[in-house]
């Protein structure tokens, strides 16, 4: 993910469409892992939620904003859903928000 966030930040003339490309296959074959995961399981490790969700939270958050997860990976995006209502990350979330200008995919 970084990779594609800091192409976003560079200078016009220097981008590396390539290499955001190869992040993004990248990032598509870690969703397709977890898409496949996840298709039996509630949360990342057992059925409780645990650190490992902790983890996750945010860099699903964000990385959704990168490269959307669209309808490829539905239980990705319900594994992404239960964790955005857990009162513990919705917290987290609600307070990152004066912040999420800063981010250069921001949208919403």
């Amino acid at each position: 993910m970084q990779k594609i966030v800091g192409d976003r930040l560079r200078p016009e003339d220097k981008t590396d469409p390539f290499g955001v490309e190869e992040a993004r296959v990248q990032l598509r074959s870690a969703y397709a892992i977890i898409e496949q995961d996840m298709q039996s399981r509630t949360w990342a490790i057992c059925e409780a939620f645990t650190m490992a969700d902790c983890a996750a939270a945010p860099a699903l958050f964000y990385a959704n904003k990168v490269e959307p997860f669209g309808d490829k990976y539905p239980a990705v995006r319900r594994y992404h859903d239960r964790l955005l209502r857990r009162p513990s990350v919705a917290r987290v979330i609600e307070e990152a928000q004066p912040y999420f200008k800063l981010f250069p995919y921001n949208n919403g």
